[in-house]
């Protein structure tokens, strides 16, 4: 893979990485129910794909 799409693509797995942080900081203070488990799963989610994106770039 190209250095230049490495960079782009680690870049983008930091960047979900720390949108689902903040996702999840805003998701424990500001809500209840089943709309505080949907956002704690997209967040969840965010971080996998962010996590898998790390891992590309490594490769």
């Amino acid at each position: 893979m190209d250095p230049m799409m490495k960079m782009w693509v680690s870049f983008v797995g930091i960047g979900l990485m720390v949108l689902s942080a903040v996702l999840i900081m805003v998701t424990r203070t500001k809500t209840k129910g089943w709309l505080r488990f949907v956002l704690s799963l997209v967040a969840f989610v965010m971080l996998l794909v962010g996590m898998v994106c790390g891992l590309i770039s490594i490769i």
